[in-house]
């Protein structure tokens, strides 16, 4: 338990980029397929935030083919090499599950002027 709060306690917050809820962002994935890995790159709106601290995770909407595709990534993880914010999203709500339902533009959320 010691070495959980030494870890959160670290400088591992100020590596994080800046993620809200409704930004549309680029996850850099590690893969690892037998002995090689490469990275994947996975594209979508954050709808949800959890947690916080060290088991702080985000999850990522997109939808490919027609299909909704939803992954959750852990923040601090060493899988995630990298996380770029594309463009970010004016929202009014902390998680946004009503964008599973909706298809096409109306599935789409505002741009924030910042």
């Amino acid at each position: 338990m010691d070495a959980l709060k030494l870890i959160s306690n670290s400088s591992l917050k100020s590596e994080v980029p800046v993620l809200n809820v409704g930004d549309t962002v680029k996850v850099y994935v590690r893969i690892t397929e037998g002995d090689k890995s490469r990275i994947q790159v996975f594209e979508g709106t954050i709808i949800a935030k959890k947690h916080g601290g060290i088991n702080e995770t985000f999850t990522v909407r997109r939808v490919a083919h027609g299909c909704g595709i939803e992954r959750v990534f852990p923040v601090h993880s060493p899988v995630v090499e990298k996380v770029e914010v594309v463009r970010s999203g004016r929202v009014r709500r902390a998680k946004l599950y009503y964008l599973r339902k909706r298809v096409g533009k109306a599935a789409k959320v505002k741009e924030a002027i910042r």
